[in-house]
């Protein structure tokens, strides 16, 4: 049996993955460490809370003590790190904080598993590896043609990404310097279940089953290649078990959508099977982001090549999976909100 220290994994990719893990493999343990800010919730792991293969564990990744206590009671044999701070507009209004837990807490996880897992000078424990979960952010913005691959100069634009970008750099350095084994992957927007309703698919979702202003930045027209958020925590299973140690790999689901276009899709679609009250009218286009990348791409061939990852859902029908799911969880958003979410947006982008 294999053990995962999965950070993180409250939150919106780290609870899917941790939820695709025990469901694929009869012999993963997965450890769950969380400190639960407001974006991490317990409720995206209800049904897994009696498997014998799951342990939660509230800590914080920037607590050594804490994150030592773990490793010398488990055997640890991979640390998954999704523990970040991540919502752009967050940063933007209070970088310090996505300095603390996105550099610092990554840096203090390196320490750790570099202390438990060393077997001698730049040797380790047989089989461990360090993966960082990073963000296509990092690479900065795309002109209107090609990709970002693996080699790609590190340009970002924002408080968050900038943040991801160092701690990408620290893990990277950590494998040079100290031949730590590590794995470092970036991938493309994800959308699908247990999304905190900031982020724009739940959050058009949502505002528009109560018929509230759907915000566009700007004029719409910034560009994401969206990826299926089962998709990515299948890659990032690759990445683990096949994946070359020391390499880089973008994930990406070749879906490149305008902002505008993902928008008007979720109205059609809410509007033909739902409630024909939700229409176009509910657009509002507000002031746009502070450094707002224009459009983001990613090159998925090296993945593609060396693991045979590729990405199965399609947007068109993985769009439909997850207003869906949306739709038949609308208690977990109440939940994860506290009753708080209209007071977050009126403040956010002066919207009702």
């Amino acid at each position: 049996m294999k053990t995962y220290l999965v950070t993180g994994g409250a939150g919106f990719i780290g609870s899917n993955f941790v939820h695709y893990m025990l469901k694929r493999y009869n012999d993963a343990k997965i450890i769950n460490v969380d400190s639960l800010t407001y974006a991490g919730n317990l409720e995206n792991l209800k049904s897994i809370e009696g498997n014998p293969n799951y342990t939660f564990v509230k800590a914080n990744i920037c607590d050594k003590e804490a994150m030592s206590r773990i490793f010398e009671k488990n055997d640890i044999d991979y640390v998954v790190n999704f523990a970040a701070e991540s919502h752009v507009d967050r940063s933007i209004s209070d970088p310090e904080i996505f300095v603390e837990t996105n550099v610092k807490g990554t840096v203090n996880l390196l320490n750790v598993a570099k202390e438990f897992w060393q077997a001698g000078e730049d040797e380790y424990k047989n089989g461990c590896k360090f993966l960082q979960v990073s963000t296509d952010e990092v690479y900065g913005s795309l002109g209107a043609e090609g990709f970002f691959t693996e080699s790609t100069p590190l340009c970002p634009h924002s408080p968050y990404s900038a943040s991801k970008a160092s701690a990408d750099m620290l893990v990277k350095a950590y494998f040079d310097t100290f031949k730590l084994p590590i794995n470092i992957t970036r991938c493309s927007n994800n959308y699908g279940p247990y999304q905190f309703p900031e982020k724009l698919i739940p959050l058009i979702i949502n505002n528009a089953l109560h018929h509230r202003d759907l915000p566009i930045y700007g004029d719409g027209l910034n560009i994401r290649d969206w990826l299926y958020v089962e998709d990515h925590c299948k890659a990032i299973d690759m990445v683990i078990r096949s994946g070359k140690i020391g390499e880089v790999y973008n994930i990406g689901g070749h879906n490149e959508r305008m902002n505008v276009t993902i928008v008007k899709t979720i109205i059609e679609y809410i509007n033909e099977n739902v409630d024909k009250e939700v229409d176009d009218t509910l657009i509002t286009y507000v002031k746009d982001r502070k450094g707002h990348d224009r459009r983001y791409g990613i090159d998925p061939e090296k993945i593609k090549n060396d693991l045979g990852w590729y990405p199965e859902t399609s947007f068109e029908v993985g769009i439909k999976k997850t207003i869906n799911w949306y739709l038949n969880n609308k208690e977990w958003i109440k939940s994860v909100t506290n009753g708080q979410y209209k007071d977050y947006y009126e403040k956010m982008y002066g919207i009702n």
